[in-house]
Formats: structure tokens, C-alpha cells, sequence
């Protein structure tokens, strides 16, 4: 029997899947929607309203904990202050999760995995950023080669 035996193994190790679980929740953070395969989708949704209701709190703590899960400043700094004020008045159920068919390769079940309420701007975000100082830096060095 299989009592308190909760969670998937996606044949990996517990650090594996912890790194897994990691890796989706800033993933899904940063990003505010994600498409991932149905089972890791279902096994990610309490992992990441645990990390959002934890957040709700605004302590060092709290942000120490928060940060130890996810590793980068910039996700604990979103989470607890983008997230948290958006849920602050939601008792739970922060996340959606979307059937999208099924994977072309393995015929695995895919889901997309969003925020209630997310931000539409927030997908690629980062990556928008990233190119447009690197066109900026582009742009000064092209300046700095005229002028000489």
C-alpha cells in the first residue's frame, strides 16, 4: 500500500526532482506561464502556492526561505512583491493548469501551467531586456567606430 506516498517519481532521484520542481517554479515565476507535460504541471501546482502563500508574509525569514528554494534574488523579489499584493486577498489557488494536447515525439499529455489573474507582458519578459541592451551595446559600439 502506497498510504502517504504522495507525488510523482518522474524516474528520477529526490534531488533530481527537487531540482525539477525548482527549475519549473522560477520557470513559472519569471515567466507567469509555462508548458509542461500534464504530471509535472500536477505535481509543480502545490509546490509553487506553498512558495506563494509563504510569500504573502512579508519577513527576512520568509525571504531567506523563499530564496533557498529558488536561488536568485531577482524571482524571490517578484514573488514577494509582485505575487504576494496580487493574492493578497486570494485564500489559495493561484495557479491554472490547461490541457494543450498531446507531444509530437512521445505522445505525452501537455498542459500549460498560468497564474490567475497573470500579467500577459510577463512572457519572454527577461529575454526582451537581454536583447535590447545587447542592441544598445550594438548601437554605442557602432557610434564609438565612427567617431574614430
Amino acid at each position: 500500500m502506497r498510504h502517504q506516498m504522495r507525488g510523482r517519481k518522474f524516474n528520477r532521484t529526490s534531488s533530481q526532482r527537487y531540482a525539477l520542481l525548482r527549475g519549473l517554479a522560477g520557470s513559472l515565476i519569471e515567466h507567469e506561464q509555462i508548458q509542461t507535460t500534464l504530471q509535472k504541471a500536477k505535481d509543480l501546482r502545490p509546490f509553487v502556492e506553498k512558495l506563494i502563500t509563504l510569500g504573502r508574509s512579508d519577513t527576512l525569514h520568509v525571504r531567506r526561505q523563499i530564496l533557498s528554494v529558488l536561488g536568485s534574488h531577482e524571482l524571490v523579489t517578484k514573488l514577494m512583491t509582485t505575487l504576494a499584493e496580487r493574492y493578497k486577498e486570494r485564500p489559495g489557488g493561484y495557479t491554472r493548469i490547461i490541457k494543450a494536447g498531446f507531444r509530437f515525439g512521445d505522445n505525452a499529455p501537455k498542459a500549460i501551467i498560468e497564474f490567475v489573474d497573470r500579467d500577459t507582458t510577463a512572457k519572454g519578459a527577461i529575454n526582451r531586456r537581454l536583447h535590447e541592451a545587447a542592441r544598445q551595446a550594438e548601437g554605442a559600439e557602432s557610434v564609438e567606430a565612427s567617431n574614430s
